[in-house]
């Protein structure tokens, strides 16, 4: 080959304008879209659970308390109950059975005096 020849093959080429080809370059995402749906539905099953959680608790302790104030009250119903035996047997002593029919006038026929539960005996 000629010297000619070749320097005009390389003129050609070094005065050719290059081809700029603009190619799209496609940034990878971090999360993917299936992804990102997968953690929102995790996300929101945890605050739902959270919630669910809470108003559970709420309301177990607003049963307790309920349990509470009612026994309570079954307590100072019961002391109640027993203040009030205690005086109906007070209040039913013979003795004092006695004493109350002598103060208004009435004389003792027999000189045994029996409670009424123990008249049958």
């Amino acid at each position: 080959m000629s010297i000619e020849r070749a320097r005009s093959i390389q003129q050609p080429i070094e005065h050719q304008p290059k081809k700029q080809v603009q190619v799209k370059v496609q940034k990878k995402q971090w999360i993917s879209t299936g992804e990102k749906a997968l953690y929102s539905l995790a996300t929101g099953v945890v605050i739902l659970a959270s919630v669910f959680m809470v108003q559970f608790t709420s309301s177990t302790d607003t049963l307790n308390r309920d349990i509470q104030k009612m026994e309570q009250q079954i307590s100072q119903q019961e002391s109640q109950n027993d203040n009030l035996a205690y005086e109906a047997k007070e209040l039913s002593n013979p003795d004092r059975i006695l004493q109350i029919a002598k103060e208004n006038g009435l004389e003792m026929q027999n000189a045994e005096v029996k409670q009424a539960g123990l008249v049958g005996n």
